[in-house]
């Protein structure tokens, strides 16, 4: 049931703007008629993960150092698209250029809002299988390694807390349940 917003927005400023994020300050009255300040990050890309899995339960994770972080992360395939582009040609190239990997069969199994407290950041998980196997493509700004695993082994990853970001942890953990369900491989 969609129930009707109970804020009010008194004002607007964007406070910062870039090819990939926008930034705004709103005055508010909040849900109790008080008066409040709102900060609110908006994508203007669509967040894509993918999860490619061959016919030997394997997976395969990119390693790389964020920079927001300051450390290293594992995580899934992920990219972003354009909002207006086609979800699943950018997970297509995005699994293309980080991995080298092809896949004919793809599915989306999740969409989700990445930290919806303070952005409108969306995305969308896709399983990828029926994998053919070339050379990775990476953009100038990304320096990766790539780590092909057995799907339970990322898993545990997942679980020691290896694997931190959120994207990578609900794609592999909608993957857990789904190869339980024996819905996949």
């Amino acid at each position: 049931m969609q129930k009707k917003n109970p804020w009010t927005t008194l004002s607007q400023k964007t406070v910062y703007d870039n090819p990939w994020i926008k930034i705004t300050h709103n005055d508010v009255l909040t849900p109790n008629c008080t008066p409040g300040i709102y900060g609110k990050v908006h994508f203007k890309n669509l967040a894509i993960g993918i999860v490619p899995i061959d016919e030997k339960g394997n997976t395969w994770l990119v390693g790389q150092y964020r920079y927001t972080l300051d450390q290293y992360s594992w995580e899934i395939p992920e990219g972003g698209c354009p909002l207006g582009s086609d979800p699943l040609e950018t997970a297509k190239r995005e699994l293309k250029e980080e991995t080298g990997i092809l896949a004919s069969h793809w599915e989306c199994i999740q969409t989700v809002h990445l930290s919806n407290s303070v952005t409108d950041e969306y995305g969308m998980v896709f399983l990828a299988q029926n994998l053919s196997f070339g050379e990775p493509e990476p953009e100038d700004s990304e320096n990766l390694q790539i780590r092909k695993l057995p799907f339970d082994e990322a898993i545990h990853m997942v679980s020691n807390g290896e694997i931190t970001d959120a994207l990578s942890i609900i794609s592999l953990l909608k993957v857990e349940r789904l190869l339980k369900e024996d819905r996949y491989v």
